[in-house]
């Protein structure tokens, strides 16, 4: 399985600073870390994986290569040059039975990229088009990517011939690693593009158009195609994938494809029933509201939430009633409501039957 851009795994994007690689991976390491899981094998893979992403990238280095070559710049030193154990494997008995090396086209494919996108909750319903701007790995325009200064080219490497390999000869066995002088690409660079440095590519910034859909929600990814990492060796470019992430609203909260909000009503239209305006994401509707309703009663809006990506039909508006005590009172206002306490409490079995229940627990209680 193909290893996921490091960025992506720590969940930050490449214009990152140290301070917040560092709060990603202590965020990720608390919460994955093996002795707090210590019967989830995932959460372990999980946190040798941030473990790997954020000691490369830490690493001004290894965070320089690695933008420049993707996996490929930070893995060519490795023991056994990228290939693996089933590439030693190979060539071990190649040598035995007189089979030889195997050509490599030292060919990659560029990583692919992610970048976090928050979008309103409006803008998420209806769909939108919005212009991002994102860091690049580009051919430079001077060397056109061959990284040699204009009139001079690459030269092949004396080390390995132009494999981008070496054997090695360990007793019985023969084993291959990438190349330390070329670092596995064949060719070495006498005279370095005084623009690049010698990496055929430098480093831009582009602006991209991505279509939101309607009914998008906060996790849902948006393929780019090939706007991801540059290749290497004219290797085929990764994509770039936009997550998508919502901005709190200030009236409505999402669950899936509902739609939640808070009601406030005054005490007396809770009491005696009325009509209310409520407001919708497609402008205001009216709401009747019967006598006797109590804070907590929920009423359901159909059709007023939102239409998923993959749904056929809206989904619904949840207004969650909270009945308002009135506040700033007048004299007159403080008498009349002494007055309703006095008829209530002359009959509170009828007219406050939860508050006369609850005491009648409260005294069984206490026997």
């Amino acid at each position: 399985m193909p290893k996921r851009d490091y960025y992506e795994v720590l969940g930050v994007n490449r214009d990152a600073s140290d301070d917040d690689l560092k709060k990603a991976y202590r965020r990720l390491a608390m919460k994955h870390h093996p002795d707090r899981n210590p019967d989830n094998p995932k959460a372990e893979e999980t946190f040798k994986e941030a473990k790997e992403a954020y000691e490369t990238l830490a690493d001004s280095h290894k965070r320089a290569a690695y933008d420049q070559y993707g996996h490929a710049g930070v893995e060519q030193n490795s023991g056994m040059g990228g290939g693996g154990f089933s590439d030693a494997f190979g060539d071990i008995f190649g040598d035995i039975f007189g089979g030889g090396s195997r050509n490599r086209s030292n060919v990659y494919r560029g990583a692919d990229l992610q970048y976090n996108l928050e979008i309103t909750l409006e803008e998420a319903a209806r769909g939108t088009e919005t212009k991002i701007r994102i860091p690049t790995q580009e051919e430079c325009e001077t060397c056109h990517g061959t990284g040699a200064k204009p009139g001079t080219d690459p030269v092949t490497c004396p080390t390995c011939n132009g494999h981008g390999q070496v054997r090695m000869q360990q007793g019985f066995f023969s084993l291959q690693q990438t190349c330390p002088k070329c670092h596995g690409t064949g060719k070495i660079i006498p005279n370095p593009c005084t623009d690049c440095f010698g990496a055929g590519r430098v480093k831009r910034h582009k602006t991209l158009s991505v279509r939101i859909p309607a009914g998008v929600d906060s996790g849902d990814r948006i393929r780019l195609s090939g706007e991801g990492e540059m290749g290497v060796n004219n290797g085929p470019n990764g994509d770039l994938y936009v997550v998508v992430h919502l901005k709190a609203h200030a009236v409505f909260q999402r669950d899936h494809n509902d739609l939640h909000c808070e009601m406030p009503i005054s005490f007396t239209t809770a009491a005696l029933g009325g009509e209310i305006e409520i407001p919708t994401l497609e402008g205001h509707a009216k709401m009747k509201i019967p006598a006797e309703t109590q804070t907590g009663k929920v009423f359901r809006l159909r059709g007023k939430g939102i239409q998923g990506v993959r749904t056929n039909a809206p989904g619904d508006l949840m207004c969650h009633v909270v009945i308002e005590t009135p506040v700033k009172l007048t004299e007159r206002q403080k008498d009349i409501l002494r007055e309703l306490e006095d008829i209530n409490l002359s009959d509170d079995a009828r007219h406050s039957p939860k508050a006369r229940s609850f005491m009648d627990k409260v005294k069984a209680f206490f026997g």
